[in-house]
């Protein structure tokens, strides 16, 4: 266990997050010393406790404590190690260090920060280098993110694209106030460009997007913690379902009627759960309800290779969709029999070689890095299979396991397995993409990720998912309908920063719930819009 005391709330968000990134094994408790009428009402996560004169001593549990004190322009930062105390993970984190960092760190570290003068994002960033690198000097760990801990580090190499930076300049930024990697910058450099060059053609102010949440699926993977449930008990419900989900089709035609419809993205869960006949009645609601005529992409997320018929393939097609995803995670049968994915390798084959016949010239492909028991050798094996095939984007995502996950949930159960992904397989996966003539395009991030990682997609000229853009860079409003969908509107008048401000509505998870509380999910976007 890490204990972190904090003389006042401020920035335990990004301490948490930096910390999970350098101990993602350990628990990461958080902790004040102030009076309880300092963070009386407010929306804090960590547990206020009184500390004594010998405050380090209350948690002789801890094998680590860091205590973060804010005096005037000062930030005093003190890293105690408890060699005594609890699962002491850095016994094997400090193994590469040097003998006097040990024997430092056996005590402790401590350091000050000037901020001066600093606006809240810089003393931020400066009470992040200083942890950082007292931790890297301590274990000798460097992390290929350095202190980026958020989910869309492309956003800041877009912004100093945008603000007419030259390549070296966003370079030496980057590496300067976050650390991060020569190859992790040239991704964000690289990325951030392809992206300004496809989003260029997006009318943001006039313009926005449609996701549609289908979420059903064959069975639940054991790493998903995305809303879904499993047909087989939902079957009955499906078109009760759709009927709540027209229901808020036809709320957001009529509001957004006098607005561009940039890209539609149906997900899930799985959409080719429904029957043909369903697909056909939803896609054709979408296409009767809204002007398609400013429209750039279509996507449906076919997904899972057991849900895929040539019949809803033939559905998908008469109704112009433009780009599908048929998704492997792995081309090994004994880690999809792991993590739940009852479907063969040879029936991923079989649905896409059965897209690409039907005419689909725009098919995804993703894959997990980082699962269960999967070596090096099985990526390559995968990457070989996925190669043959030559799928026109394919999104390379590093393993996260949530809390929802049943990878966490029944984590006894995989406790004995490895779950490894590292810069050589990430390396690896784009070498490959590379031979196929695919580009990295889309870039983010994810809490617990495997190796301190991060999701890429690649994809063939012209075949960039405009989407999966436009959600990360959060530049356009994006209208979310189906249960445990997140509407997002974007404000077109930016912060004097130069990001925009960005409110939220949620629907309701539960299916049930969604349908018998439609009208609430569609008033809660009446509010979200209404100024």
């Amino acid at each position: 266990m890490i204990v972190v005391v904090f003389n006042k709330p401020d920035f335990e968000y990004d301490v948490h997050s930096l910390l999970k990134e350098f101990f993602p094994q350990e628990d990461v408790q958080m902790y004040y010393s102030c009076p309880p009428d300092e963070v009386e009402g407010k929306n804090l996560a960590c547990t206020h406790h009184e500390m004594t004169d010998d405050g380090v001593k209350e948690f002789a549990d801890a094998s680590q404590v860091f205590k973060i004190d804010y005096v005037g322009d000062e930030i005093a930062v003190e890293w105690t190690v408890n060699r005594t105390g609890g699962n002491n993970s850095m016994t094997d984190e400090m193994q590469h260090a040097d003998k006097s960092d040990i024997e430092t760190a056996g005590k402790s570290i401590c350091t000050k920060i000037s901020v001066t003068g600093a606006d809240r994002k810089e003393t931020k960033n400066h009470l992040k280098l200083a942890l950082y690198s007292m931790i890297e000097k301590g274990t000798g760990k460097s992390l290929p993110w350095g202190t980026l801990s958020g989910i869309r580090p492309t956003k800041i190499a877009m912004k100093c694209i945008e603000d007419g930076m030259s390549d070296k300049e966003t370079y030496d930024y980057l590496k300067e106030t976050y650390l991060a990697s020569d190859e992790k910058i040239d991704l964000s450099i690289g990325i951030a460009k392809r992206e300004k060059a496809l989003l260029d053609k997006v009318d943001y102010d006039n313009g926005y997007s449609l996701y549609i949440g289908i979420p059903f699926c064959p069975s639940t993977c054991a790493y998903c913690s995305f809303t879904s449930y499993p047909l087989g008990v939902w079957k009955n419900r499906v078109d009760d379902y759709l009927d709540a989900l027209e229901k808020e089709i036809d709320y957001t035609a009529q509001k957004f009627y006098h607005r561009k419809l940039n890209s539609i993205y149906i997900g899930g869960g799985t959409p080719t759960t429904l029957s043909p006949a369903q697909l056909d009645r939803l896609i054709r609601k979408i296409k009767c309800s809204f002007d398609l005529k400013d429209c750039l992409e279509f996507t449906v997320e076919a997904g899972r290779p057991d849900s895929i018929t040539r019949e809803k393939l033939m559905a998908l097609k008469k109704n112009g969709i433009s780009r599908i995803s048929v998704n492997p995670q792995t081309m090994k049968q004994q880690t999809l029999d792991i993590i739940g994915r009852h479907h063969t390798v040879d029936d991923t084959i079989q649905s896409f070689k059965l897209a690409r016949e039907l005419g689909f010239d725009n098919i995804n492909m993703d894959l997990i890095m980082g699962l269960p028991e999967e070596t090096l050798d099985d990526v390559r094996h995968t990457m070989e299979l996925v190669k043959e095939l030559a799928p026109d984007n394919v999104t390379i995502h590093s393993l996260a396991v949530k809390r929802a996950a049943r990878l966490t949930i029944f984590k006894d159960r995989y406790s004995d397995m490895q779950m490894i992904n590292t810069q050589e397989h990430m390396d690896l996966c784009a070498a490959y993409c590379k031979q196929m003539g695919l580009e990295p395009y889309y870039l983010y991030r994810q809490k617990g990720m495997a190796g301190n990682m991060e999701n890429v997609g690649y994809a063939a000229k012209g075949k960039a998912g405009v989407y999966n853009i436009l959600i990360m860079e959060e530049k356009q409003t994006i209208v979310a309908c189906g249960a445990g969908a997140s509407t997002k509107r974007v404000w077109p008048i930016p912060n004097p920063d130069g990001t925009h401000r960005i409110d939220r509505c949620e629907n309701v998870k539960d299916v049930g719930q969604y349908i018998a509380r439609i009208d609430e999910m569609i008033e809660r976007k009446q509010r979200l819009f209404e100024e």
